[in-house]
């Protein structure tokens, strides 16, 4: 059974950093892209950045030249590197898999930023 495992939320001040990571767990065969979307109280999920299991990034304009994504293919892991943190980047972040041609969530992480 896959599983994905976030880590990394916490509470921090505006213009500050956070690195969210989420690993992928269980008997599969590949990976395709990973990514994380968010959803603010109130808000619907919405797209934050993704990775293709060759490396090419896409980014949501509201985090772009702020947040950086990568993964490491060897530890079925991608990070979210989020820089110059503002408070409307709080929310629930959620890691999303595309394993073996099936979606995955993972629980969530909660990010709070404060003014």
């Amino acid at each position: 059974q896959v599983q994905l495992v976030e880590s990394g939320g916490g509470l921090v001040q505006a213009g500050h950093s956070l690195r969210l990571s989420c690993a992928a767990s269980g008997s599969m065969f590949s990976i395709n892209h990973m990514g994380w979307y968010r959803q603010a109280p109130g808000k619907q999920r919405e797209f934050v950045a993704a990775v293709t299991s060759g490396g090419s990034t896409s980014y949501a304009d509201s985090v772009k030249g702020r947040f950086t994504i990568s993964r490491d293919n060897a530890k079925n892991t991608v990070y979210l590197q989020m820089n110059s943190l503002k408070p409307e980047d709080t929310a629930v972040y959620y890691c999303y898999a595309m394993i073996d041609l099936r979606g995955y969530w993972g629980q969530g992480t909660q990010v709070t930023v404060s003014s």
